[in-house]
């Protein structure tokens, strides 16, 4: 097998390299609170495909399990995997501070939470539901099914029910 570091280097070399870079208990797929995550990404960037979590939140998070960012997430253990779920769902224990949480203030209990996963989406559609409740503005717009940040509608957004200008004959 050649060793030169030129265009002309065989290409068994190159198949040498690649086999050795995956471990034998790497793992394609991982489950982690209910979400598919992709092994092959890195660590960081596999866990933004958990509802509720960025990637600051998601760096943060290696950060305080003192995991490598560099890593695969296919690489992970089941005790950092362990590790990491615990830091999700307490983040205030492990000293993450309350302006990085997504859920400030929440309206039923006062407190500041993360939510991931199923709770996230619970939290949304509770929320857009209470607007519609207390027909606020927003709440109509989420209810009549229009835009609700405030975008222009004249001349965008027409797919769906809304009919474009009718051609004359």
């Amino acid at each position: 097998v050649s060793t030169q570091s030129t265009w002309g280097a065989s290409l068994a070399s190159v198949y040498e390299m690649t086999l050795t870079l995956q471990p034998e208990d790497f793992q394609h797929i991982l489950r982690i609170l209910n979400t598919n995550i992709d092994g092959k990404e890195k660590i960081p960037y596999a866990l933004t495909s958990i509802r509720g979590i960025g990637r600051r939140f998601s760096f943060l998070l290696c950060k305080k399990a003192d995991i490598d960012i560099h890593r695969r997430a296919g690489t992970l253990s089941q005790e950092e995997i362990a590790r990491l779920v615990d830091i999700m769902q307490n983040p205030t224990k492990f000293k993450i501070p309350e302006w990085f949480l997504n859920r400030k203030k929440d309206p039923k209990d006062g407190k500041f939470s993360q939510s991931i996963s199923n709770v996230y989406d619970q939290r949304i559609r509770e929320d857009i539901e209470k607007l519609k409740k207390i027909r606020v503005h927003r709440g109509l717009r989420h209810m009549w099914g229009l835009r609700v940040r405030g975008q222009h509608t004249k001349t965008t957004g027409r797919r769906g029910r809304t009919v474009g200008v009718s051609k004359k004959k």
